[in-house]
């Protein structure tokens, strides 16, 4: 990396005594832990009256007591956020909302922040220089409901325990319906743990369960007739839950230099953390966690850990734990906008085309772009530059879906609006270092890359990931998340038992696997582009099944010095039996 997170932190550290700093006990404005009562509107008059009275060029430090505060939605401020990779759902309410800071530090002294109904416990927008440190996010009732199975009678159906803080009640057409501040859910889908090793359960992948016709079978109890999974045994939990994802634990846009250290996001109703157009973000001690060996949640957050949508800079992240998420511990990416119309020579129209990505800035006059065909995921040769971006059907760029969007140099020949291009933004591109992690068992993958610039994942270790503990993507059809890789060391790190399940991407270990849908005609490789650009070396894997590495459209990839063990913990059921399954790669070494 450029530049190692000790000496970022050590310059923070440094710089402090040299500026005036203002120190803001939270108290003095009536927060202070250990009461029930509503923090939400407190916090909202105390952020307005600390950035009247704060003066140009202080370093603030905003400090709370130890202890549980509770915020609730009622009071809390209400923005409009258009936020990536969740359901662009308006206004959302905030319990700590930060806005337009500079050289802020939240100083939490081991803060427990409980959040009610549906919030988004903190926000950070437009600000440089701010530390978040020393606090944890939870939720008083989850949105994801927890029951243990207490009796599988196969076809005769299930028997369950709902945990002792989830509310629920049986609907009148005798639905199982959970329940909060301001909030129904009639979970349908889930996610089976093993009760004593909190793994999730072999060869399930997401479980159907099925709640209509549910009656109460004693105290505490409900009888399923429709819920059948043999594969399910007693004492088996269940994370039961929907699909929705309205609001991150921990939502950054438009900063430069964060900081999060020694933070634990217990429980969010989307991503742990959801980070946008910002510019270098530093976590050290960053954590989607479960509260110790004796919590008795299986779960942490319905999505992701942590995300990455159109970032720059460095994205550091060291010493986390990632544990029990509905996702990937981490996924970086940007987002193509797909070309909607060639209007001249040096104009396109663009639109954002997944569901859960628009409504935010894609890019900026100077920005360095780059054409991509959607069928074959061939570059065109050459890049350009944005001369100026406008939204095209809303006045700015918040809530856009499209953009018109004029490039400083003419356009290629061959890109029109017959044939389906998307267009990447490089300069919204970062660096990555993910190191000294633990991802453990949560749902779907361990870790996304998709970034051209230098990615190193090293020291981690990936213990029973589910699905694959490595993915590097890239893909224009669907979720139109990009893009190539170019040099990513993946090194020193410890894989045990990765695909015990199947999700999307799944077919190794490591997968290299971008969406390609005519890879028969592509000409171009995708990832890589020179010899080695893609190194995984000195790395320990201990696996009951075949497939370690899996590799589509790469040009330059190294597999040596890395350890295979074989054990017997599961078995074998993967579709591919291959140790090393290589489609369409050049410049290729690998050797065990």
């Amino acid at each position: 990396m450029r530049i190692r997170l000790g000496c970022l932190l050590l310059a923070t550290v440094l710089c402090l005594p040299v500026c005036a700093q203002q120190v803001y006990n939270m108290a003095r404005f009536g927060i202070t832990p250990e009461k029930k009562s509503n923090m939400s509107a407190r916090m909202e008059k105390a952020l307005a009256k600390i950035k009247k009275e704060a003066k140009k060029g202080e370093t603030l430090v905003l400090r709370f007591q130890s202890g549980t505060y509770h915020f609730y939605p009622e009071g809390a401020a209400e923005r409009t956020y258009y936020i990536s990779n969740h359901d662009q759902t308006n206004p959302k309410k905030v319990g700590l909302a930060l806005e337009d800071l500079q050289s802020v530090t939240l100083e939490g002294n081991g803060a427990e922040f409980v959040f009610h109904g549906q919030m988004i416990p903190l926000s950070l927008l437009r600000s440089t220089n701010c530390t978040l440190k020393d606090f944890s996010i939870d939720f008083e009732n989850p949105h994801i409901a927890q029951v243990q199975i207490v009796k599988n009678e196969g076809d005769k159906g299930i028997t369950f325990r709902p945990a002792s803080w989830v509310k629920y009640r049986l609907t009148k057409d005798s639905i199982f319906e959970t329940y909060g501040d301001g909030w129904t859910l009639h979970p349908m889908s889930g996610i089976a743990f093993e009760e004593k090793s909190h793994h999730i359960v072999y060869n399930t992948s997401d479980i159907g369960c099925p709640t209509k016709g549910c009656v109460k079978a004693g105290e505490g109890l409900v009888y399923a007739p429709r819920w059948k999974d043999k594969r399910l045994p007693e004492g088996t939990v269940v994370a039961m839950r929907s699909w929705d994802r309205p609001t991150p634990g921990i939502f950054l846009s438009h900063n430069t230099h964060t900081t999060l250290k020694n933070i634990q996001v217990h429980y969010a109703q989307g991503m742990g953390l959801l980070a946008q157009l910002c510019d270098s973000i530093y976590m050290d001690g960053f954590s989607v966690c479960l509260k110790g060996d004796n919590d008795p949640r299986y779960f942490t957050t319905q999505a992701d850990a942590t995300h990455f949508s159109q970032c720059k800079g460095e994205i550091v992240s060291v010493n986390g734990i990632y544990e029990g998420m509905m996702d990937d511990a981490i996924n970086v990416h940007g987002t193509y906008l797909k070309v909607t119309k060639r209007v001249d020579d040096h104009t396109l129209l663009a639109r954002y085309m997944h569901e859960q990505a628009w409504g935010f800035d894609w890019g900026f006059a100077g920005d360095e772009v780059q054409f991509i065909r959607s069928q074959t995921m061939e570059l065109l040769d050459g890049t350009n530059r944005i001369g100026s971006i406008t939204a095209q059907d809303q006045p700015t760029a918040h809530g856009a879906k499209e953009f018109r969007i004029r490039f400083q140099q003419p356009l290629p020949k061959e890109l029109d609006d017959q044939e389906a291009f998307g267009i990447e933004n490089l300069t919204w591109t970062p660096e990555v270092y993910f190191a000294h992690n633990t991802i453990r068992n949560n749902r779907a993958r361990g870790s996304l890359f998709s970034t051209p610039r230098k990615t190193v994942v090293e020291h981690n270790l990936f213990d029973h990931t589910s699905g694959t503990a490595i993915l590097l993507c890239g893909d224009c059809n669907g979720w139109y998340e990009t893009g190539a890789c170019r040099e990513v060391i993946i090194r020193h790190n410890r894989f045990v038992n990765a695909l015990t399940n199947m999700f999307q991407f799944t077919n190794a270990v490591i997968s290299i696997y971008p969406e390609i849908p005519d890879l028969e005609h592509q000409v171009k490789y995708f990832h890589g582009g020179k010899p080695g650009a893609i190194q995984i070396t000195d790395n320990e894997f201990e696996t009951f099944d075949l497939p370690i590495l899996y590799a589509k459209s790469v040009d330059g990839l190294v597999f040596k010095r890395n350890r295979i063990h074989t054990n017997t913990d599961y078995k074998p059921f993967h579709w591919n039996q291959n140790r090393f399954l290589l489609e369409k790669v050049n410049r290729v070494e690998i050797a065990e």
